[in-house]
């Protein structure tokens, strides 16, 4: 091996230690931190009490047996918040990496194949149509309607037959455009739904819900099993379609598996925590200048970054006003001036 790749090797191994132990106290941070902080110790007993009594927090347990104040938030709001900021950052760094990978474009997120608009237009029509009161009903509907328009971007965009990437991003952009001004316009006609879906629309963690955390912890596990199958052609398909073909890379199966795993990704996290813009912006671009042109490990840290993310906003969030931040508005405080400063540089234009 030659020097330099063992190098960098060596380099997105440490990087991602590094982030590791960095969630680690973060997800800590968050357990602690709030409007009331906690401390270590009771943060400790009452993941205990958790381990040993899983229904601790089940309406008839708290019935029966009056948990403490801080076990009622620990398990309650904190750690629930805490293991979504996790999965859905993981989630949508990974997503990001690879919609950025497929399409060569740098200012690529999530949002430019139109899951995170297909995942808000359900979840309104559920609410305002359906009559849907529950965070627990709308998370399914949101995860189909992401999946739908994935559906829909890849038949529009030329299907099995090409999924080129200009084709897909502009049929993604419209169909984003189309499905938020008609789910906005429901939802501004229905007022209640509105007031419903407005923590979930700005990408809020305050109003998580334990059962959102095996949605996004399969999105995470399909999603990352779509990508471990397309990640050893993605360093041929950065150079382009043609030279990919030329060395023997699957460019169409390639480009397939991504686009089904950046749905999957992006469609889990969004109906889990609401839609996050940025995210999916910011942690490639993070972890690419670690890990250079190696596509892999542009993913492998970006999937670490996304949560470290995520995880920092929320807490941010809490703390630093007297009212409460959305993590997503922080997010968006932070990745706006990102895609300003990509936007102006010579070599935004392309991978």
């Amino acid at each position: 091996m030659s020097s330099p790749v063992r190098r960098r090797r060596i380099a997105i191994a440490r990087a991602l230690a590094a982030l590791v132990l960095a969630a680690a106290v973060l997800s800590a941070a968050g357990l602690m931190l709030g409007a009331r902080a906690v401390p270590a110790g009771d943060v400790l007993r009452a993941l205990g009490a958790g381990v040993l009594n899983p229904g601790a927090l089940s309406s008839e347990a708290q019935a029966a047996s009056a948990p403490s104040a801080e076990t009622a938030v620990i398990l309650g709001s904190r750690l629930p918040r805490t293991l979504l900021a996790l999965l859905a950052g993981a989630a949508m760094g990974l997503g990001g990496a690879l919609v950025q990978s497929v399409t060569r474009n740098p200012l690529a997120d999530t949002g430019a194949l139109g899951i995170n608009a297909g995942a808000a237009f359900s979840a309104v029509v559920a609410i305002s149509l359906l009559g849907v009161t529950s965070a627990t009903g709308y998370v399914w509907f949101a995860l189909a309607g992401a999946l739908a328009a994935g559906l829909i971007v890849v038949l529009a965009g030329g299907g099995t037959r090409g999924a080129d990437p200009v084709p897909l991003v502009l049929a993604g952009v419209a169909l984003s455009a189309v499905l938020s001004g008609i789910g906005e316009g429901l939802a501004l006609v229905d007022p209640q739904s509105f007031d419903r879906l407005r923590a979930w629309m700005t990408g809020s963690l305050s109003a998580a819900d334990p059962s959102a955390v095996p949605v996004a912890a399969a999105g995470l596990a399909a999603g990352s099993a779509l990508t471990l199958l397309a990640a050893r052609h993605l360093d041929a398909l950065s150079l382009g379609g043609d030279v990919a073909v030329s060395l023997g890379a699957p460019v169409r199966r390639t480009r397939l598996l991504c686009i089904a795993a950046v749905t999957v990704l992006a469609g889990s996290a969004t109906a889990a925590v609401g839609v996050l813009v940025f995210l999916g912006l910011m942690a490639p671009h993070a972890a690419r200048r670690i890990a250079g042109p190696s596509q892999r490990g542009v993913l492998l840290l970006s999937t670490a970054i996304g949560p470290c993310i995520l995880l920092a906003a929320d807490i941010a969030g809490r703390c630093l006003l007297p009212g409460e931040l959305p993590a997503g508005v922080v997010v968006a405080f932070i990745g706006a001036p990102v895609l300003v400063g990509l936007a102006r540089r010579r070599k935004a234009a392309a991978l």
